[in-house]
């Protein structure tokens, strides 16, 4: 569809999902969580809609516990389903997953227990996966290493900027003072590597909630888990796990900014709208003959018309 407004379409479009938590053998997550079903139903509203994403890019805690065959049922859900739609596919590590398991199951390759750390072009856009895992615990911290080999990427600019995949965010939670112990270690050291280069925005999760902020003068965006989210108003509770407000994040990229939008899992009942089968007609229409039928309060279709075909 052609644009209707004052900006330009979209030069990459980037799907971010994250903690889908799976674990072996399709158990439900704390007996309750459908997580398979979850995820299934998320990727089949990206293949309903208009939406051909570039990029899946799930940032961490793939499984819950790190089980061999929970990887192995993501990548049988999740590898069609991208290839469909045509979208590259981006794992980053969770404190929640196991690197000997994650690197072989999902990658291919021999286990380890290296820091999984992976760039990719995405048609100028660069993607970085960023390992902020420490084995054995839950909060997130980086190497030296690592962060001299980030350093060094970055030292080149990619034709369309950089995106940051990690899934520690690295911004405070004043909604759940809990998650300050779980939180992103020493990021004063990541922030120098950051500040001046060319990364555009950062992508996490581990939340189990949608959040935004700055970093580095960067934004931050976290996309809420598919398994379940927090309830950030309960009461008497630290910790409060629901299965409800599942969702997935969609990146828009421009040339001079970057729109997140927070995208529902799950049916939902319509009760107002019309049908993609007036667009044509929009798109005909001149731009003053747009304005006089849709912004205008007195108009037909303001008036509860429906407008022709």
């Amino acid at each position: 569809m052609k644009p209707l407004g004052q900006y330009p379409p979209p030069r990459h479009v980037v799907v971010h999902i994250s903690d889908t938590h799976f674990l072996g053998a399709g158990r439900p997550l704390y007996g309750q969580v459908d997580t398979d079903s979850n995820l299934v139903q998320a990727l089949r509203q990206l293949e309903q809609s208009a939406l051909r994403p570039a990029a899946i890019v799930f940032t961490g805690d793939l499984a819950d516990l790190g089980e061999p065959d929970a990887y192995v049922r993501l990548r049988s859900i999740v590898e069609p389903a991208a290839k469909r739609l045509g979208a590259q596919l981006i794992w980053v590590m969770g404190n929640h997953d196991e690197r000997p398991e994650y690197s072989s199951l999902l990658f291919d390759v021999d286990p380890t227990t290296e820091p999984q750390d992976r760039v990719y072009d995405i048609d100028g856009l660069r993607i970085i996966s960023f390992d902020t895992t420490v084995p054995g615990y839950h909060h997130g911290a980086m190497t030296d290493g690592q962060l001299d080999w980030l350093a060094e990427v970055l030292a080149t600019p990619a034709e369309h900027g950089t995106l940051l995949a990690l899934h520690h965010p690295p911004m405070p939670t004043p909604l759940l003072w809990a998650m300050e112990m779980l939180e992103l270690q020493g990021q004063e050291r990541l922030e120098r590597v950051i500040r001046g280069s060319d990364v555009r925005g950062i992508l996490a999760g581990h939340l189990h909630y949608s959040g935004h902020s700055t970093f580095a003068g960067v934004p931050v965006s976290v996309a809420a888990a598919t398994c379940y989210t927090l309830a950030l108003t309960a009461k008497d509770r630290l910790l409060s796990g629901v299965n409800a407000d599942q969702a997935m994040n969609v990146v828009h990229v421009y040339d001079d900014r970057l729109v997140h939008s927070v995208v529902p899992i799950g049916a939902r009942t319509e009760i107002t709208g019309f049908s993609t089968e007036f667009a044509a007609r929009i798109e005909r229409m001149t731009p003053e003959q747009r304005t006089e039928m849709f912004s205008k309060k007195s108009s037909s279709f303001n008036l509860g018309e429906q407008p022709e075909v």
